[in-house]
């Protein structure tokens, strides 16, 4: 006998939500480094980098002040780039997560969730090292 998609998520639910949100970590993931230029984005985590150990040794108040307005700008510049990945994947992404509260919910509570984005977490870290995501 042949167990359909739900049948296997209700038997198994902590492996399902790993899995689940394996896929879901790499599918978003993958937009990510579609709909992003990675080259400027990579430029721009460097000079971040830069900024940060200028930071450090620095007691000047104004060039300080000044370091800090480029490490604002630069992450205004990030955060912009990063808002089409997610306008792509947010509709999908949302209704996902509709079905998968109708599963998980009468079988686990509200607890689901944190079992899927503490997976999530550690799959984010290891797909975006893998694929070389900036």
């Amino acid at each position: 006998m042949v167990m359909t998609l739900v049948e296997v998520m209700t038997a198994y639910p902590i492996y399902s939500i790993i899995v689940v949100s394996i896929i879901v970590t790499f599918i978003s993931t993958l937009a990510h480094k579609w709909l992003t230029n990675q080259e400027h984005m990579q430029n721009l985590k460097k000079r971040q980098k830069e900024i940060q150990k200028e930071l450090r040794g620095c007691k000047d108040p104004g060039i300080l002040q000044e370091l800090n307005a480029e490490m604002l700008k630069l992450t205004g510049v990030m955060f912009k780039s990063s808002m089409r990945p997610m306008f792509v994947t947010i509709i999908p992404f949302l209704i996902l997560f509709a079905w998968l509260r109708s599963i998980y919910t009468p079988l686990m509570g509200s607890t689901w969730i944190w079992y899927y984005i503490g997976f999530s977490v550690v799959a984010s870290i290891v797909i975006r090292k893998v694929m070389k995501v900036a």
